[in-house]
């Protein structure tokens, strides 16, 4: 049987017709089940604690390509065949070489983003009253590199997008940065309305089977996961996973068996590329901090288009293993992804001086 592509799968999803009528697709496209969790994990970058200091400087917009109305080419759903599953880019104070440099060693953002494609960056943008120091928000030169990207690999459109739980979207999209950032680069950014959300079923959840969530992540041709690394009262760690509830209406569904459910919402969303924010990391008291003495440069970006694994590696960021965070263990369980990273071909990639 043919296998499905994230977007067909999505669409089929977000008609409702439930596990019962995707049973024959999910067959012939599911992955293997749970996969050992990590015994060993790569050193842990260490830093010191950061004071607030300069800002990077922005980066001038580039031309990008012209959108055309070309069919779209297939969309990557697996790691490049031959190439680095899962890569670390560190150093320097570029932000945007640190995603160019990790894109780079995963075949390129063409890789993942055809041409004519509608792209979806999620990034976390949860709380409007801390600018980007305080690391509770993802980084915005991060952002903009995977928008400029995107459009110079041939993309349509590029919409950035998250639903804040602390003040308005149009707050939150200016005071954290990202907002500038984006337009600079090429893309819009996109106001979560909640007529916008469909009900939708999990076909492939242990616990979580319908809520209602953004409708144009689900219509979105490639889905990009741009989350920033930090600490979490009790989740433990907001990583790719859990940044996914930022698509979701009603998030106190999630909070109920929170590992777990964070895992399903995964198992929906599938989304093509995740890219960890890991230049300011949130050390404690997340998910909005406020204290610059919890926050360290790290100047890390972690990159695959297996976002278990993306997770599982960024736990290492904070002395922790994927097996201390409920989610990337559920999700492990579900086989959604890979948390042995001593089994996989991992780049680390120094930039700067």
């Amino acid at each position: 049987m043919k296998k499905v592509s994230r977007h067909e799968f999505l669409q089929i999803a977000s008609l409702g017709l439930g596990a019962l009528a995707l049973d024959p697709l999910l067959t012939a496209c599911a992955k293997a089940t749970a996969v050992p969790s990590a015994s060993t994990l790569p050193p842990v970058f260490t830093a010191t604690t950061l004071p607030p200091t300069s800002a990077p400087v922005g980066v001038s917009p580039t031309d990008t390509q012209a959108a055309t109305d070309t069919p779209l080419e297939p969309t990557q759903t697996n790691p490049p065949s031959s190439d680095t599953y899962l890569a670390v880019a560190r150093g320097g104070d570029d932000p945007e070489a640190l995603v160019r440099r990790a894109l780079a060693a995963l075949g390129g953002m063409e890789k993942f983003v055809p041409k004519g494609a509608r792209v979806v960056i999620k990034p976390n943008i949860c709380v409007a009253y801390h600018t980007y120091e305080y690391a509770a928000t993802t980084n915005p030169w991060v952002v903009g590199a995977l928008v400029r990207m995107a459009l110079e690999a041939g993309a349509k459109s590029v919409q950035v997008l998250d639903y804040p739980f602390g003040g308005s979207a149009s707050e939150a999209y200016a005071i954290s940065g990202i907002q500038e950032q984006v337009q600079a680069a090429g893309g819009s950014m996109v106001p979560v309305s909640g007529i916008k959300f469909v009900d939708v079923d999990l076909p492939q959840a242990v616990d979580l089977k319908r809520l209602k969530v953004f409708k144009d992540a689900l219509d979105a041709d490639v889905l990009i996961d741009a989350p920033i690394a930090k600490h979490h009262g009790q989740a433990r760690l907001t990583l790719g996973m859990k940044n996914l509830m930022g698509l979701v209406q009603r998030r106190e569904t999630i909070h109920q068996n929170l590992g777990q459910r964070i895992a399903d919402l995964a198992s929906l969303f599938q989304p093509d590329l995740t890219v960890v924010d890991a230049v300011r990391v949130l050390m404690a008291n997340g998910p909005t901090g406020g204290n610059l003495n919890d926050v360290k440069k790290l100047d890390t970006i972690i990159a695959s288009p297996d976002i278990v694994a993306a997770d599982s590696y960024a736990t290492g960021l904070f002395g922790l293993a994927p097996d201390d965070i409920a989610y990337i263990r559920a999700a492990s369980a579900m086989g959604l992804g890979r948390t042995d990273l001593e089994n996989l071909k991992i780049e680390e990639i120094p930039v700067g001086g």
